[in-house]
């Protein structure tokens, strides 16, 4: 009898099996007995405001907070996500037909390729990119075409090199800025010729900004939809969970053009009963203490400190990278390795051995694409005395004292 296999091959499809063994590697190295830092996942390590945490704990002490989320209209939160457009990009929204709440960005990013595409379909992806984005794709059938994000063109893709062929097959483009993985910043004349490009061969542009609170250096990363016509042919995700320090409460949103919207609605009405109650009280908290205290310093100056102090740092070790703009990660050229040149130094051999010998966790280049190679990215997710110190064994690591 044949052994029956219980496994479908897209499974294959729906992520970089470099995560897979960045997580082996660093099991591996606890075994050993290494002190880890983990500069890989980009989880916040700080809380989110005692306000949002006391409206999250007082709501899920409440007894009416334990019916399915989708019998009552989760409206409230929709209105107050609209509000902080208006607030934060003057961008004006309907709450009722322009926004969906999501359990966390990725939860819409993962679904929207099967409320807008069928099976065969196209669509533009950046490369390289946050892996849900092709995974999206391999779970609802659809091809990607990739477009090269490389430093001699700022990281933006040369939307003229596509051919019109792709352009007109493509049912979306998806881009996010500022980007996980490179922290690269968009401008308005960007979207501007974006939204023109789409608009010409009627593609959907699909904007992720999970990281529009973490501008660095006064920079205030920007919405698509603040373009003049943007909401007849965009859509945009957002996430309380880096601007907020929300993770693991998942809660996001999608705005934008209404069709699009009503789509991912209708689809995640048959997949999930929504966004926890509490959870969606603590959700308007955050934004209503954005709304009402705008000094308050936003999530992306604690990244900026220590952006500046690790950076420095590995300056002084002897590895130069350049400053990101933006987001909690740095996109970093391999270092100058200075021992061991028996075999070329690739994005996974570095993050591997820097991870046995020295205990700093970092996510090789190539598990966002090919046009990965040749760099790690490295999150600010420890404090700064650990960064320090993360830094001093990565020096010792590329002088060969590791």
């Amino acid at each position: 009898m044949t052994q029956p296999k219980w496994r479908s091959e897209r499974l294959s499809q729906l992520g970089s099996s470099i995560f897979a063994e960045v997580a082996a590697w660093k099991l591996s190295a606890l075994e050993s007995g290494l002190d880890i830092i983990d500069l890989g996942i980009g989880s916040p390590d700080q809380p989110p405001s005692p306000a949002v945490r006391q409206a999250l704990s007082e709501a899920a002490l409440r007894a009416d907070m334990y019916a399915y989320p989708a019998t009552k209209s989760g409206l409230p939160f929709r209105q107050h996500a609209a509000k902080w457009m208006k607030h934060r990009f003057d961008v004006e929204l309907d709450p009722a037909s322009e926004i969906v709440t999501l359990l966390g960005s990725q939860d819409g990013l993962a679904h929207l390729a099967m409320a807008l595409c069928d099976p065969g379909d196209t669509v533009l992806l950046p490369n390289p990119g946050y892996p849900i984005y092709t995974a999206s794709l391999a779970l609802a059938g659809v091809e990607a075409v990739l477009m090269p994000l490389r430093e001699e063109n700022d990281y933006m893709p040369d939307l003229e090199a596509i051919s019109d062929t792709d352009w007109d097959r493509a049912t979306f483009i998806l881009l996010n800025y500022p980007n996980n993985p490179i922290s690269a910043v968009a401008d308005p004349a960007f979207f501007e010729r974006l939204l023109a490009k789409a608009r010409q061969h009627g593609v959907l542009v699909v904007h992720d900004l999970a990281y529009s609170e973490m501008g660095f250096d006064g920079c205030e990363p920007i919405s698509i939809l603040e373009v003049p016509g943007a909401i007849d042919q965009a859509v945009e995700f957002h996430s309380l969970s880096k601007s907020f320090n929300m993770a693991g409460c998942r809660i996001g949103f999608l705005a934008g053009n209404k069709e699009a919207v009503a789509a991912l609605r209708e689809l995640k009405a048959n997949i999930d009963y929504g966004v926890f109650d509490p959870v969606q009280e603590a959700g308007i908290v955050a934004l209503e203490e954005a709304i009402a205290n705008p000094e308050m310093p936003k999530a992306g100056k604690l990244y900026e400190q220590r952006r500046d102090v690790f950076l420095q740092a590995l300056s002084d070790e002897g590895w130069s990278i350049a400053a990101p703009k933006a987001t909690m990660f740095i996109w970093a050229k391999l270092p100058p390795m200075q021992w061991s040149q028996d075999e070329p130094w690739n994005s996974r051999r570095i993050s591997q051995e820097m991870l046995r010998q020295t205990g700093v966790v970092v996510v090789p280049g190539e598990a966002f694409g090919t046009e990965g190679e040749g760099y790690v990215r490295i999150a600010l997710v420890e404090n700064e005395e650990r960064l320090l110190e993360a830094a001093k064994r990565i020096g010792s690591f590329i002088r060969g004292q590791g």
